[in-house]
C-alpha cells in the first residue's frame, strides 16, 4: 500500500539520531522545560525568521495561548475559516472567543476579499485566525493589508505550512503571532504531540511561556489561569537532532512530487497556487464528483493507493457546534461545502519512491478515463 504517511521509512532514516537524543535526555535527568527545549526554540525561531518560539504541548494549545497572550477577551469575535481541522475553531472557543465564519476560495484558503467585506461592516471584529491550508500560503500582501486597514490582531495557523512563503515572505510573519503543530503527520512532525507559538513580540512570548506552565511568573507564583501545555525535553531533543535538520530536504521532496502531480494528473481538478506562492504541500488534494468520491477512494485502495479526506464536513455544521457557547456565519460557506464533499488527498509524503509516484498518477488517470 502506498501510504498517506510512511513512519517506518522515516524511522529508518532518523532512528540513530533520535536514539542518541533520547540517551542524552535520559542521562541529563532533566525532562521538563530545560536546555533541550531552550535549544530547540532557538533553532526553530531562526529557521522561521522570527525572534521567539515557545514550545507547547500541541498546535491547538499554541493557538489558544497566542490568543490569550494577545489579550482576547471573553465574548470577542474572531474571524476564521469554516474549512480546516476542528482544532482551529476549538482553540478559539477555549480562549473565550466567538468564531465568525466566511467562505473559502477554490484552493480551500479563506477568501480574503470576503474577509474584507465582513470586516468593513462589522468593525468590532479585531481578532483573526486564518489557516494556510494544505501547506499553500494565503496571499500575505492581502493579509497584511487587512491587518493594517482594520487594526487586526492576527494569529496565523501554520500547522500545515511550516516553511511556506508568499512573495518571498514566510508564513507566520504577518500576524502578531503564529501557531504550528508537531503532530506526527505534519511536515515537521514529532514522535507524538507537540506544537509551538512564534512571534516577534517579547511580551507575547513572555506571556505565552507563563500560560503554558500554569500561568506562573515564578515557581508557585500564579499570576493568571494558565494551562499545562509544555513541550517536553525528549520531543525537543528529537526535533532538534533528528527532524528539523532534515526539514528543508523533506520539503523539497514533497515539492517535487507535487510538481509531477500538477503536470501529469490532468483529469482531476487540483489546487492552483498563485505564482507568488511557495507551498510546502502538507497535503495534495484533488477534487472529484461528490457522488463518486467513495467509489474513487475504494478503487484507488484496490490499486494500493491510500487516500484521505480533508475535511468531510464544514466546521459550522459539525455536531459539536450545537454544544458551543455561540458562533456566527457571516457569509455562507457555499464553496467550503463543495470542497468538503469532493476533496481527496493523495500521498505526498517525503519518503515516496519514484515508482510509487508514477503508480498514483497512472491510477488517477485510469480512473478518470473509466466510464
Amino acid at each position: 500500500m502506498i501510504l498517506q504517511n510512511d513512519f517506518k521509512r522515516q524511522w529508518a532514516e532518523i532512528g540513530p539520531a533520535a536514539i542518541d537524543a533520547v540517551e542524552r535526555v535520559g542521562a541529563s535527568a532533566w525532562y521538563i522545560l530545560g536546555k533541550e527545549v531552550d535549544a530547540f526554540e532557538g533553532k526553530l525561531a531562526r529557521f522561521w525568521g522570527v525572534s521567539h518560539a515557545v514550545g507547547v504541548a500541541n498546535g491547538m494549545d499554541a493557538i489558544e495561548i497566542a490568543l490569550r497572550a494577545l489579550d482576547l477577551q471573553p465574548g470577542q469575535k474572531v474571524l476564521t475559516t469554516p474549512f480546516s481541522a476542528f482544532a482551529t475553531t476549538l482553540a478559539i472557543f477555549r480562549a473565550g472567543g466567538v468564531p465568525v465564519f466566511v467562505d473559502v476560495d477554490d484552493n480551500g484558503n479563506l477568501d480574503l476579499d470576503q474577509c474584507r467585506e465582513v470586516l468593513s461592516r462589522e468593525r468590532p471584529i479585531r481578532f483573526f485566525v486564518p489557516v494556510h491550508l494544505y501547506g499553500n500560503p494565503l496571499d500575505l500582501e492581502k493579509l497584511a493589508g487587512l491587518r493594517r486597514d482594520f487594526d487586526l490582531v492576527i494569529v496565523e495557523d501554520c500547522a500545515q505550512a511550516i516553511g511556506a512563503k508568499h512573495g518571498g515572505r514566510n508564513v507566520g510573519t504577518v500576524g502578531q503571532a503564529a501557531a504550528t503543530s508537531f503532530y506526527p503527520t505534519k511536515n515537521l512532525g514529532a514522535l507524538g504531540d507537540g506544537g509551538a507559538l512564534l512571534t516577534n513580540d517579547p511580551r507575547t512570548a513572555s506571556r505565552a511561556r507563563a500560560l503554558r506552565n500554569y500561568g506562573q511568573s515564578e515557581l508557585y507564583l500564579h499570576d493568571e489561569l494558565g494551562l499545562n501545555s509544555r513541550l517536553d525535553e525528549l520531543h525537543a531533543a528529537v526535533l532538534s537532532d533528528a527532524l528539523l535538520p532534515n526539514l528543508q530536504r523533506w520539503t523539497e521532496a514533497r515539492r517535487q512530487t507535487a510538481a509531477r502531480y500538477l503536470r501529469e494528473i490532468r483529469h482531476h481538478r487540483t489546487i492552483k497556487p498563485s505564482p507568488s506562492a511557495e507551498p510546502v504541500w502538507h497535503l495534495f488534494p484533488i477534487f472529484v464528483e461528490a457522488a463518486e468520491r467513495d467509489t474513487v477512494r475504494e478503487r484507488l485502495r484496490e490499486r494500493g493507493v491510500a487516500t484521505g479526506v480533508h475535511y468531510p464536513r464544514v466546521i459550522p455544521e459539525q455536531a459539536a457546534m450545537q454544544l458551543s457557547p455561540g458562533y456566527q456565519v457571516a457569509l455562507e460557506p457555499t464553496n467550503a461545502r463543495r470542497l468538503a464533499a469532493s476533496e481527496l488527498s493523495l500521498p505526498v509524503h517525503s519518503f515516496l519512491r519514484e515508482g510509487e509516484v508514477q503508480v498514483v498518477i497512472t491510477c488517477c488517470s485510469e480512473l478518470a478515463r473509466r466510464p
